[in-house]
C-alpha cells in the first residue's frame, strides 16, 4: 500500500498504466489516431520534427477536416 504524502516520485503501478492517456482518448475520438501514431513513430525514429513533415501535414489535415466537419 502506498504511503501517504507526496507522490511525485512514486513509480507507476500497473493500474496507472492501464488508464488511457486523455490526449490519446481525445485524438481517438477525432478519427486521426492513425496519423497521430505515424507522426509519433517518425518522431521517435528521427528525433526531429523537421524530418517528419509528411506526417505532420497528414495529421494537421486530418484534424482540420475533423474541425470543418464539426462546424454547423
Amino acid at each position: 500500500m502506498a504511503k501517504p504524502g507526496h507522490t511525485w516520485n512514486r513509480s507507476r503501478s500497473e493500474e496507472d498504466e492501464d488508464e488511457e492517456d486523455p490526449v490519446d482518448a481525445m485524438i481517438s475520438r477525432t478519427g486521426c489516431m492513425v496519423q497521430h501514431r505515424e507522426l509519433q513513430e517518425c518522431m521517435a525514429a528521427r528525433q526531429d520534427w523537421r524530418h517528419c513533415q509528411p506526417q505532420v501535414r497528414a495529421f494537421g489535415e486530418c484534424m482540420a477536416r475533423q474541425q470543418r466537419d464539426k462546424e454547423p
